[in-house]
Order: C-alpha cells, then sequence, then structure tokens
C-alpha cells in the first residue's frame, strides 16, 4: 500500500490550501482515512478524519476552518484548509486504516507553511 500526498507548500495568513492524498496497491477496503500533523517540537496529533461511512472528526484547533472528504473512487482523502493561521504550520501525513485487517498506512508527509 502506498500513499502520495500533494498540495503543501506556503501560504499567508487567511488563505487556503487544499491537500490530496492517494492510496494505491492491494487495498480491499478503506476503513478510515484521515490527517495528522506535526509541528517542530510537538508531537503528532489528529487533524482530521472521516471514517467509511462519511462520519468525520477534526481537532478542536481547526473545526470550521478546515473541511475533510475522500473520494471511494479513487481512494483519496482531501483536506480543504481555509482561514489558516500560523500555528497550522507542520508537516502534515495522511494515514488510512484498512478495513479488514485494520492495518494503519502512513504518507510521506507534505510541508504547510503559514507566514504572517
Amino acid at each position: 500500500v502506498q500513499l502520495q500526498a500533494s498540495g503543501g507548500g506556503l501560504v499567508q495568513a487567511g488563505g487556503s490550501l487544499r491537500l490530496s492524498c492517494a492510496a494505491s496497491g492491494r487495498i480491499s477496503g478503506i476503513n478510515v482515512m484521515g490527517w495528522h500533523r506535526q509541528a517542530p517540537g510537538k508531537q503528532r496529533g489528529l487533524v482530521a478524519a472521516v471514517n467509511s461511512d462519511g462520519n468525520t472528526k477534526y481537532s478542536d484547533s481547526v473545526k470550521g476552518r478546515f473541511t475533510v472528504s475522500r473520494s471511494f473512487v479513487r481512494n483519496t482523502v482531501y483536506l480543504q484548509m481555509n482561514s489558516l493561521k500560523l500555528e497550522d504550520t507542520a508537516v502534515y501525513y495522511c494515514v488510512i486504516r484498512l478495513l479488514l485487517s485494520d492495518a494503519a498506512y502512513w504518507g510521506q508527509g507534505t510541508q504547510v507553511t503559514v507566514s504572517s
């Protein structure tokens, strides 16, 4: 299973970015798709996730600003990030959890930098 993330970059505070992460390989079914992030000197933590029923979960810090979605056809998860703040600066990692095995797979990480 491979995860290919894209869409990171440099943006001014208040701006928007959209991250994408496509899963490929031996995938019989994906339960949860989501995003974590890790800022310098901090632990990696959940940003947002969506399960196979379409239910979503967000960290309190991004509620109302970020939207997670997925394409079941493309095995792709998206993260629309609006009203970006300096504290959103981090490496963003996509993660999936398979339906049958419950195994988790991580993407390589994409840098998001928010400038003032």
